[in-house]
């Protein structure tokens, strides 16, 4: 179904695969996996056809389906509905319907034989693409989500970023494709959905590329296994489940050691032998050979696997501020005639911790945005404290300039240090020499995090707002997130579905969303944040 020939992959300059060359059969569910930068949003993006190799070539023989990290795809003005149902041509099909209805109910007999004309075309176009049978399917799908049927019946413009991202991820699966390509399909899904999605892929018949870092999707969806090796520039094919992948990899990492410790142990004996024989003219020939035979022994080698890097991080020291930094009053947030929340107050003080808990579309994003000052609200204000600094950190990388370069986005948000200290904190962040360069468009998600969170490390905030930070992480770098949490002495108003973070957090107060009430913190409140 897809077929991939000796590619070559680079991000800028930097190689990030060469030569690879491997095929997706039906039935194959393929788990791509390495570590943030290796390139696998990029490959994925090949394999879909929005993106270039180097070299090679990629060609398939089904249609696709393409979920990437930031679905930001469709007319805003369109609703969820028929967001879902257009990707069969069901959405039009109805509006024409609607549309000769209309007619049908006038009072002008020409004007109603025209609508009873214009319906029977429509209604044949209608069941020709799977009628009230498919309208169905896509509700089921959209419930299997967590989709609400009011969710349905809103314009894409009113939706959070969690919320698009479930349309788009419902309209991909409604659509049919023989091939599903999903980036990251669990982000932003709470407990339920991720196990309808579950359930839906371990039993899905067409191709699949699923890139991932939720560890039980893996688990129970993978029969093979695309590995990237960000040091050795090559991919690894293992035809097996998840599990045996885990172990066949360290197999042959054991097996590369032990290889290497033998041939470095021979070839050494044989430099040795060769430098005493190269002294006498007689032996010169017998020595160079022995030199040859340990450089050819050392070339014929696997590279053993080198230990990945990750980004160092440690969020800023806060700048002085009072005893408040930053309040809310009587806030209120409506999308048309959607109330979103209203009349909530809120209190942040000098080093707390608050986590907002609220069901998807409760207004959580929202409600960081206006503390950011990136929307305002409908009723109420925010009043900034003595000595107010915010760092904000969207879930969605809002935040980034992606019309400019990495380099260029952190001088803008640091116009303070100069350019040795710039390119040392993106350097502890991996993007160093030519990653510097970059455009922050063509990022993964794992880089444009490591970018936006290093943009925060130079901010000095006082009041960090965080929203879902270890989206897109693997798992060294999440650590990394949760530690620089757990150290950071200012305040913290985080929104996440991941509950280690709300651990690492430690929180001492909850902000629950629509209703805007304020609670001391529970470990009760623990079995919310999946399902929020």
């Amino acid at each position: 179904m897809i077929t991939a020939h000796s590619l070559e992959v680079r991000a800028g300059a930097r190689l990030l695969m060469q030569d690879v060359s491997f095929r997706i059969a039906t039935g194959d569910r393929v788990g791509l996996v390495g570590r943030n930068g290796a390139g696998k949003t990029t490959l994925t993006k090949i394999l879909a056809g929005e993106g270039q190799p180097a070299a090679g070539s990629v060609t398939n023989s089904g249609t696709l389906g393409y979920l990437p990290q930031d679905p930001r795809t469709g007319d805003p003005e369109v609703l969820a509905r028929d967001r879902i149902l257009s990707v069969r041509g069901l959405d039009a099909a109805v509006a024409r319907l609607r549309q000769a209805e209309e007619q049908m109910a006038s009072e002008d007999p020409q004007v109603r034989d025209e609508g009873m004309k214009r319906y029977e075309k429509a209604d044949a176009a209608f069941h020709a693409a799977g009628g009230y049978s498919a309208e169905a399917e896509a509700a089921q799908i959209a419930a299997g989500l967590g989709i609400e049927e009011r969710i349905l019946g809103q314009q894409l413009k009113t939706l959070s970023g969690g919320q698009r991202r479930r349309v788009e991820l419902a309209r991909i699966i409604f659509s049919g494709a023989d091939i599903l390509l999903l980036d990251e399909p669990t982000n932003h899904l709470d407990a339920d959905s991720i196990v309808w999605l579950r359930n839906f892929l371990a039993t899905f018949s067409g191709g699949l590329v699923v890139i991932s870092h939720d560890v039980e999707l893996l688990e129970a969806v993978v029969n093979k296994v695309l590995y990237l090796d960000a040091n050795r520039a090559e991919v690894d094919l293992y035809n097996m489940t998840w599990k045996n992948y885990l172990q066949q990899r360290e197999n042959d990492e054991h097996r590369r050691k032990k290889e290497r410790a033998s041939a470095e142990k021979t070839a050494e004996t044989l430099m040795a032998q060769a430098n005493k024989m190269r002294a006498k003219a007689s032996k010169a020939k017998a020595a160079q050979s022995m030199i040859k035979r340990a450089e050819k022994m050392m070339d014929g080698l696997e590279s053993v696997r080198a230990a990945d890097k990750v980004a160092k991080i440690k969020f800023p020291e806060p700048a002085p501020c009072g005893k408040t930094p930053l309040m809310g009053e009587g806030l209120s947030k409506s999308y048309g005639s959607l109330e979103v929340f209203t009349d909530v107050d809120l209190a942040v003080d000098k080093g707390s911790r608050v986590v907002i808990l609220g069901l998807n579309g409760a207004g959580k994003t929202t409600m960081l945005r206006i503390m950011a000052g990136v929307d305002q609200p409908d009723t109420g204000t925010i009043v900034p404290g003595h000595g107010l600094k915010i760092g904000y950190y969207a879930q969605e990388h809002e935040t980034l300039d992606t019309s400019r370069t990495v380099l260029e986005n952190m001088r803008t948000s640091a116009p303070q240090l100069t350019d040795a200290e710039t390119r040392t904190v993106l350097g502890s962040f991996l993007f160093s020499g030519d990653d510097a360069t970059k455009s922050a468009g063509v990022l993964s998600g794992g880089e444009k995090t490591r970018l936006a969170l290093a943009i925060l490390v130079v901010s000095s905030a006082n009041v960090l707002l965080l929203d879902e930070p270890t989206n897109n992480l693997d798992p060294a770098s999440r650590e990394e997130v949760l530690a620089a949490i757990r150290s950071y002495q200012g305040a913290i108003i985080l929104v996440t579905h991941d509950e280690g973070a709300v651990q690492a957090l430690e929180p001492d107060r909850v902000l629950l969303l629509p209703d805007g009430d304020e609670d001391l913190w529970s470990e009760d409140y623990l079995d919310l944040i999946s399902l929020a």
